[in-house]
């Protein structure tokens, strides 16, 4: 049974989350584009908000950044350029472990303000509140995984992910039995990390891919805007009733 839930976690839940964020985010953008957006609640309550903002986004993107480069870089990279897997390990403790605790305090501030103010929880859903709930968890756990860790400073365990999510990309279909024996702290902050991609196209988080979104849906766009000058807008208006324009 374990073998079964280990098999759909890190098997089959990596797929299923990445097609979900993908399609997702594609269909919510093109059918609802007014809903993607962060929804600032500045307006109501700012005590607490710009410091709880600014470590929040911080230290989530210097996490998030670590992980991308930490688990996509391949292992003969390292070996290529002769990094000690101690020292990939010592960077990410030191800081991961900051940028970690850094978001994970302002997280704290910006689930304190929404759930005390009153104003700001009556505009407050359920995925609002939930997913930044997930995402403080996600970080505790995160940061509780230091410990172990530490106990293995060889980069043994740091290889077994790196190997796990990178066959994951390239769809090896038996990736999931390099980390079925890992302890449980990492599994359940891989299964947070799989929940909350799940999640993203479902909730505000969407707004973190606008920057990247709009540049494409311009170039992609079926045509050009035409621009005119108003006596222009005017003779264009005129030819097509018959009339003169005023001058």
């Amino acid at each position: 049974m374990l073998d079964h839930i280990d098999y759909f976690i890190f098997g089959i839940m990596p797929y299923i989350a990445l097609t979900v964020l993908i399609v997702g985010s594609i269909a919510r953008y093109e059918r609802d584009p007014f809903t993607w957006k962060s929804s600032s609640s500045q307006l109501l309550r700012k005590k607490q908000l710009f410091w709880g903002s600014v470590m929040f986004h911080a230290g989530i993107i210097t996490v998030f950044g670590g992980h991308l480069v930490g688990l996509f870089t391949p292992v003969a990279v390292l070996d290529a350029l002769s990094i000690p897997y101690a020292a990939k390990q010592w960077m990410a403790v030191l800081l991961g472990g900051t940028a970690g605790i850094v978001a994970l305090i302002g997280a704290s501030l910006l689930i304190h303000r929404r759930v005390t103010e009153p104003r700001i929880w009556a505009t407050t859903s359920f995925a609002d509140i939930g997913i930044l709930v997930l995402i403080w968890l996600q970080l505790l756990i995160g940061l509780g995984t230091i410990t172990l860790t530490l106990q293995h400073m060889d980069g043994s365990e740091m290889v077994r992910f790196m190997t796990w999510s990178q066959s994951v990309v390239l769809l090896k279909l038996n990736a999931w039995a390099m980390v079925v024996d890992v302890h449980w702290l990492y599994k359940a902050h891989i299964f947070l990390g799989l929940l909350i991609t799940l999640l993203f196209p479902f909730t505000r988080l969407v707004h973190m891919v606008s920057g990247f979104a709009a540049p494409f849906r311009y170039l992609l766009r079926p045509g050009y805007q035409i621009v005119r000058s108003r006596r222009q807008t005017a003779r264009a208006k005129s030819d097509s009733s018959g009339l003169k324009p005023a001058e």
